[in-house]
């Protein structure tokens, strides 16, 4: 049976090269081997009018050298773990969705060359986050946290995964964990004008937390060692994670929410933590068979 290993595509920039360093530590935790990939996006229309192929040859020694860069910071960094490098030719965020078939977990940093400064999140860590058939993490916001693990949970049947690959996560890392589950209680109609912060829903509370303790048994029971904070909130899911980034070194959260969109392959809080969370956020998905 071939081992996956964790890919991180990279483009020689600040982003990605936070990203190689996430993905070093991240390999060592797992024991995989690490694979670092670069894209070439060489315009075969400009090819097609050099005969001498120059400007590809000049090209290709440019994507050789970010990956030669990338090679030496990976290896100074990785202590007992397998490093390979490529270069691919082609458009980045197809050859990307490719590779993610038989990775274990691909790495991608927020920004990317191209596009415009104000932009929060690059078009290719976009594209990859939302599509990719496996986890994805886009590296971002501070990547060398002493908080928690923040795992975001509803009730959709992702819910599980998220909290597999959250206590994992911690347990790694040797951190605590914190699952953040954001719910609507039922408000009375003459209520209606009140914000759901304010109205008291103790005993909704109750039974969402008692629910979501009885989802959180097995886990606690597979791993003990791991200290698990439960908070409830009535806040918007994207905005309460956001602000649980602050303090956390990886936010959880599943592929797909409970929007009205059900073809979306990304749910609104997932997008909103690529855009704005202040540290690395890890999109789980269910493997390919």
């Amino acid at each position: 049976m071939t081992t996956k290993s964790i890919i991180v595509g990279i483009d020689g920039t600040d982003s990605s090269n936070a990203a190689i360093d996430w993905a070093v530590r991240e390999a060592g935790y797992r024991g995989l081997p690490l694979r670092v990939v670069h894209v070439f996006d060489w315009d075969w229309s400009i090819a097609r009018y050099d005969f001498t192929s120059e400007y590809f040859d000049k090209g290709q020694s440019g994507a050789e050298a970010v990956v030669a860069r990338a090679d030496d910071r990976a290896r100074k960094a990785a202590s007992g773990i397998a490093v390979e490098t490529d270069v691919l030719i082609g458009y980045p965020a197809p050859r990307l969705l490719e590779m993610a078939r038989d990775a274990e977990l691909m790495v991608l940093g927020h920004r990317g060359r191209g596009g415009f400064a104000g932009l929060r999140l690059g078009s290719v860590s976009q594209r990859v986050a939302t599509h990719a058939p496996c986890p994805v993490v886009v590296v971002r916001g501070r990547v060398d946290s002493d908080g928690p693990v923040v795992a975001g949970v509803d009730d959709s049947p992702a819910a599980d995964l998220v909290l597999e690959s959250a206590f994992a996560a911690a347990d790694g890392q040797g951190c605590p964990l914190v699952v953040l589950r954001s719910y609507l209680p039922a408000i009375p109609l003459w209520l209606a004008d009140v914000r759901p912060t304010e109205v008291n829903t103790s005993e909704q509370d109750a039974t969402e937390r008692a629910d979501l303790q009885a989802r959180l048994e097995p886990w606690r029971g597979k791993y003990p060692q791991v200290p698990v904070e439960v908070v409830l909130t009535h806040d918007g899911a994207a905005a309460a994670l956001v602000q649980a980034s602050e303090r956390a070194r990886l936010i959880v959260v599943g592929s797909r929410g409970h929007g009205p969109l059900a073809g979306a392959l990304l749910g609104s809080a997932g997008l909103q933590l690529l855009h704005h969370a202040d540290c690395p956020v890890h999109i789980v998905r269910e493997p390919p068979a």
